[in-house]
């Protein structure tokens, strides 16, 4: 699915009055990426790439519906886990949660009353949800956070049944999947091989968070083997994740709608 420019809104190309004007009635959508490495084989800009290319879709789908204004993409998230490995830029998690804190105060200080984290890095994904939760206490505004990943797992799932299992992984087959798909030209060839026992599940799926000293480097910085990834399976990935992201920023929409 392509992006039709013209029919997505971008805060970057407005002037300032035509912000001001948007603001009131909009919903910003802020992507939130990483620079960070994965594996041998995909780019350090896989989170941002990819977050932001979900969030194109879901801004473009919405665009007959609701008002909605993509943000520019946040580049760097929380990623202390994988600085071992180099080819990573981070921030603390205090950090990264007073930069969510500072854009939220500042867009609402634009005159924007409803926006929305799209999140597309597992370290920034618990950080990110706090930040939205103490906007909405502090200020007069409506502010959701999620996941792409986790907000279209059952289509995603059902999507990559039984070829791809693992979701989302990091740089295993589903993310390798979704690059080869949106930029396959970035995906290098020699992909790492590991047994599909090899995978393991990201803690925001898991009945309990855990984080283990060292268990990063034990798996190479990837979770599973990438070998089953194709661009037809990426190109599935990221039109159901569009349709379920959108769907979502429709009804966050609303709901805040009698509120604020």
């Amino acid at each position: 699915m392509g992006i039709d420019r013209g029919a997505v809104r971008r805060l970057v190309e407005m002037t300032r009055s035509e912000a001001n004007d948007a603001g009131p009635e909009s919903l910003l959508v802020f992507p939130l990426g990483a620079t960070e490495q994965h594996g041998p084989h995909l780019p350090v800009g896989t989170d941002s790439m990819l977050v932001e290319a979900v969030a194109e879709r879901a801004v473009q789908a919405l665009r007959d519906s609701i008002p909605a204004v993509l943000a520019p993409t946040l580049p760097v998230g929380s990623s202390a886990h994988h600085i071992p490995f180099g080819g990573t830029l981070s921030m603390t998690s205090l950090s990264f949660y007073g930069v969510l804190m500072d854009l939220g105060r500042s867009a609402a200080s634009a005159g924007f009353r409803r926006m929305f984290f799209l999140n597309g890095h597992g370290g920034n994904h618990e950080i990110a949800q706090v930040a939205a939760r103490d906007l909405g206490l502090e200020l007069p505004i409506a502010v959701g956070s999620g996941s792409w990943w986790a907000m279209a797992y059952d289509a995603l799932a059902e999507a990559g049944n039984p070829t791809i299992r693992t979701i989302p992984g990091h740089a295993g087959a589903f993310e390798t999947a979704a690059m080869m798909a949106m930029a396959g030209h970035l995906v290098r060839e020699q992909r790492p091989s590991r047994p599909d026992q090899g995978a393991v599940t990201p803690p925001f799926r898991s009945d309990y968070r855990t984080e283990i000293h060292g268990s990063w480097k034990a798996i190479d910085g990837f979770t599973d083997n990438p070998a089953g990834a194709t661009e037809e399976l990426g190109a599935r990935f990221l039109t159901v994740a569009a349709a379920k992201v959108a769907a979502d920023l429709g009804s966050f929409y609303s709901d805040s709608q009698a509120v604020v």
